[in-house]
């Protein structure tokens, strides 16, 4: 609920610009739940309506960092896989079948198509849109008279419905592109089947039982799509009632990383038909009580490298690439149900600080695990110390198997969540990045925000307003990120400061075309200590966490020779096209931060450079900023007899050693890093 105008809300930081026309910027901490929006859908009774509704795949295009992103994405891994990977492949495929019989029938293939058709919707790229319908068009016909659809996969004599989910949400976004009407039939005879079997088949292998929440999302987007569908809301309890227990105190039903980031959000999502506020609670309760106990880390993930474990809670223990897209795509969707920017925070600080180190910096390679603290990626087994047995830390193209295919929806996904729609028909910038919007406001007007900025780099966002020559009255809502101290906004040249601790600013006015606002975020140099790992610290300015730059020495491998075991390739998958990489470290890498500098963090020197010339700012070798510290190596912290980074010591540490200066540079950029430091007296 936004601050009522009058003299409470000039104490509390509300305030006006003059201008020829009158604007009304406000401080608000709550989004408007109540209201109808008039261009896009919401939930619809007995459903609580969303605070933010997302806007149809392809309206968000993005440009700058993001979009170079997205380009490098086509043209690496993601474009090319369908060349790699043996779940991919055409021949005699169990998802391009009618009767549901056939090879490689599960996640793989809606993994990937999960971001690959997004990523052609947005970049408006013919060859990936074809590509991608041909699976859907396969799905679509892959129907059978009980409703059940795709792959048929029994496990114990019950039917698998984990792959399922997957191609709901990819059909769901092929809806938004298209509005193929099949869509909506499809998904209304296949959640008839579901509501016909038995509680005793339903959502009871591990997987399934762990992930419901997904398929509950499914079944709201088709009754909010579709009329006369009630029993919607019957399978939406029988969904809850046997998907895994997300609402334990203190505990989860599984410690396994993907489900961890994907199925915590499973009581906020049963929230909206509940409308217990215990259910809400349970996801934020989820989300704190992972990290208090795992993610005492930097980069917002936690450790879990394939399943968490009591005692390895050090920065060392990584986290699937899976989980980091889930993680995000959770964010994205809490966000929406909530319009809490926590969780637009936490997508960033995802997005900008873990996920970039994941794949190499061309986009043609990942890794099955990435950590905070990460000096060697090499392709031994360095099992026990991470939960897995095998070259878990090689860039491989060919391997990784999960991650080799879900990888894909992480920057797709979080570049259709730079703006949501708001229930006032207003529009609420809330993960930033340079883009292109075309979006419905007011009673469907059509306007168009270009945003410009090289944020997380740059500390100002600028947006222009396109309203096709006519003057469009809407809400415009910007979300203040909580690390910002002192946001300043301005509108057509008049600036007004922002109360310190606005979670969101809205601008009330009658837009015309070429209405401009700028949104400062100033940023300065934060200390964040991990008390209860070891008393580490960790540099952090704005939403970007600084790591040690470690030079790298990439060294080429043969992808199929270290590649993980259960991988699989086509015959004419071409290994020198698609190398793998060693990444060795060729520096120093074992400093702590001197102890006397961290008091005064305004003293630490902050080196800006030249924007790179391909926009791409996630490469060691070509970050536009870095921060100068002062540092000592320690001798005894060394590579430990798994191969991995040693334990952090207890700090401080008494180090005989020089004094030097060291460069840390954006976390995301680099592959190899400390993030987490050792302070040395």
């Amino acid at each position: 609920m936004t601050k009522k105008i009058g003299l409470l809300s000039y104490l509390i930081g509300i305030c006006f610009l003059s201008s020829a026309q009158s604007n009304v910027v406000i401080a608000v901490d709550h989004l408007p739940v109540q209201g109808k929006n008039l261009n896009y859908i919401n939930n619809r009774l007995p459903l609580k309506q969303n605070a933010l509704l997302k806007l149809p795949v392809g309206s968000i295009v993005p440009e700058g960092w993001l979009g170079k992103y997205l380009q490098l994405q086509k043209d690496g891994l993601t474009g090319h896989l369908g060349e790699i990977s043996a779940w991919l492949s055409k021949k005699n495929n169990a998802w391009l079948s009618t009767d549901g019989k056939g090879d490689y029938g599960w996640e793989e293939v809606p993994y990937w198509l999960k971001g690959y058709a997004n990523l052609g919707y947005i970049l408006k790229d013919p060859k990936i849109i074809a590509e991608s319908k041909i699976w859907l068009e396969a799905a679509l016909k892959s129907q059978r008279p009980d409703g059940y659809f795709g792959p048929l996969i029994l496990r114990n004599n019950k039917p698998d419905l984990w792959g399922n989910m997957l191609m709901l949400w990819c059909l769901q976004s092929y809806y938004e592109y298209s509005a193929d009407q099949r869509v909506l039939t499809l998904m209304t005879n296949y959640f008839k089947w579901q509501a016909n079997l038995p509680d005793s088949f339903f959502l009871k292998d591990y997987w399934e039982n762990s992930r419901g929440g997904d398929n509950l999302l499914s079944v709201y987007w088709l009754y909010n799509r579709t009329q006369g569908n009630e029993w919607l809301m019957d399978l939406a309890d029988k969904i809850h009632r046997n998907t895994a227990n997300w609402r334990q105190k203190d505990d989860l039903p599984n410690w396994h990383n993907v489900n961890v980031a994907q199925c915590f959000r499973e009581p906020a999502t049963y929230y909206l038909k509940s409308k217990s506020s215990d259910d809400l609670k349970a996801t934020y309760a989820n989300f704190h009580y992972v990290r208090q106990v795992f993610g005492q880390v930097p980069g917002g993930m936690f450790g879990a490298d394939e399943n968490a474990r009591p005692g390895y809670t050090d920065p060392r223990q990584g986290v699937e690439t899976c989980g980091m897209v889930e993680q995000m795509a959770s964010n994205e969707i809490l966000l929406g149900i909530t319009g809490d920017p926590f969780w637009a925070d936490h997508a960033e600080e995802v997005a900008f600080n873990t996920y970039p180190a994941a794949v190499t910096a061309d986009f043609k390679a990942l890794r099955y695990i990435t950590s905070p603290n990460m000096t060697i990626s090499d392709s031994h087994n360095h099992a026990p110390g991470i939960d897995n047995n095998g070259p878990f830390l090689m860039m491989n193209p060919f391997s990784s198997r999960c991650c080799q295919h879900n990888h894909s929806q992480g920057w797709p996904y979080y570049a259709e969540h730079l703006y949501m729609a708001t229930n006032d028909n207003g529009i609420a910038a809330l993960l930033y990045a340079a883009s292109k919007a075309e979006i419905k406001v007011g009673n469907n007007q059509a306007v168009q925000i270009k945003q410009q900025s090289n944020y997380p780099f740059e500390e100002s966002l600028r947006f222009e307003i396109s309203t096709q020559g006519k003057t469009v009255d809407f809400p415009f809502y910007l979300r203040i990120p909580a690390w910002a101290k002192q946001a300043k906004v301005t509108v057509n040249g008049k600036s007004q400061q922002v109360e310190a601790g606005a979670k969101y600013i809205r601008i009330e006015r009658k837009w015309k075309d070429g209405d401009k606002v700028e949104l400062s975020l100033p940023m300065t140099i934060d200390l964040k200590t991990w008390k209860t790992n070891k008393n580490s610290v960790s540099i952090q300015r704005g939403p970007l966490t600084y790591a040690l730059k470690i030079k790298e020495n990439y060294v080429k491998k043969d992808s199929k020779a270290s590649a993980i075991g259960d991988s699989k390739w086509q015959e004419t998958a071409d290994p020198s096209k698609w190398p793998s990489y060693e990444i060795l470290p060729a520096s120093d890498w074992n400093y702590g931060l001197v102890q006397n500098q961290l008091q005064t963090l305004d003293q630490l020197k902050v080196v800006k450079r030249a924007w790179p010339k391909d926009a791409f700012p996630f490469d060691a070798e070509a970050v536009p900023i870095s921060i100068l510290v002062k540092a000592k190596r320690i001798d005894g912290w060394k590579i430990d007899e798994n191969g991995l980074t040693g334990v952090l010591p207890l700090s401080p540490v008494e180090s005989m050693g020089e004094v030097q200066e060291v460069e840390l540079i954006p976390m995301g950029a680099a592959r190899l890093r400390i993030a987490a430091f050792p302070t040395v007296k």
